[in-house]
């Protein structure tokens, strides 16, 4: 993470989220006490903003500076609602595409996706507040720039997105190796999220049960995947090919 989108300090981060900064990460020290840390607490609260409590060696990690048992990192973009967004893609007449990152971990993959998510036409691209990769300074670097024309969804759960897209006529196809079908004999011509796993543990169990389709890429070397951002790129450019 670059120092430019890291804050320290309750009283700074407490104004960050006051002026309407949008927080990607916070980090708050074990056992904080004090007046500024229960402001701090019920602002989140109030906000509703994620944060996770972590020993204070994790604090002295991401910096030297006085951090007083806060640190932040502030998202370089604005996220997107989805149900607004997904309301716009309808009424604007196109066939809606989008992007599903189920606890996608690397931020390099991450920016790579959104660079191809962006050339491909996808109409935006959803991603769990918990869990995923952070949108920081490496992931604009690695999306070159692409992560500023493309809407990015943060959602509390993807399940419950999942479900918002199915009833809106939006058919979720789970991108993984156990599927019996390939990409090739799906029609992607429909409106259409495509779903993306993260790259050790792939598409989580509990995500596939509620997908209405499954598909794969066809394999013929001794590997038994592909890198993450290589197999979003040949799904979303089947989707292309099929609506041309």
């Amino acid at each position: 993470m670059k120092n430019e989108s890291q804050i320290f300090g309750i009283r700074t981060v407490i104004e960050a989220i006051n002026s309407g900064k949008t927080i990607d990460k916070l980090f708050i020290q074990k056992g904080l006490k004090g007046d500024l840390s229960k402001e701090l607490m019920s602002l989140l609260k109030e906000e509703n903003l994620n944060f996770s409590f972590v020993p204070i060696e994790k604090l002295n990690r991401l910096t030297r500076k006085n951090h007083q048992g806060v640190v932040a990192h502030i998202a370089p973009i604005e996220f997107q609602n989805l149900e607004n967004l997904v309301l716009q893609v309808i009424e604007s007449g196109e066939t809606p595409l989008f992007l599903i990152l189920d606890q996608l971990s690397d931020v390099r993959n991450f920016g790579a996706i959104i660079r191809t998510a962006e050339c491909t036409g996808v109409h935006g691209i959803i991603i769990q507040k918990k869990g995923g990769a952070p949108v920081s300074a490496d992931t604009v670097k690695t999306s070159a720039g692409a992560i500023f024309k493309i809407p990015i969804c943060k959602v509390d759960h993807i399940k419950d997105a999942m479900f918002y897209l199915q009833s809106s006529g939006i058919q979720i196809i789970a991108a993984t190796e156990k599927a019996n079908s390939t990409i090739y004999d799906k029609d992607l011509t429909n409106p259409t999220a495509i779903v993306m796993g993260s790259e050790g543990k792939g598409i989580s169990n509990s995500v596939l049960k509620i997908v209405d389709h499954s598909a794969k890429l066809p394999m013929y070397g001794e590997i038994a995947s592909l890198n993450v951002s290589v197999a979003c790129g040949v799904f979303l450019y089947e989707s292309i090919r099929q609506r041309l």
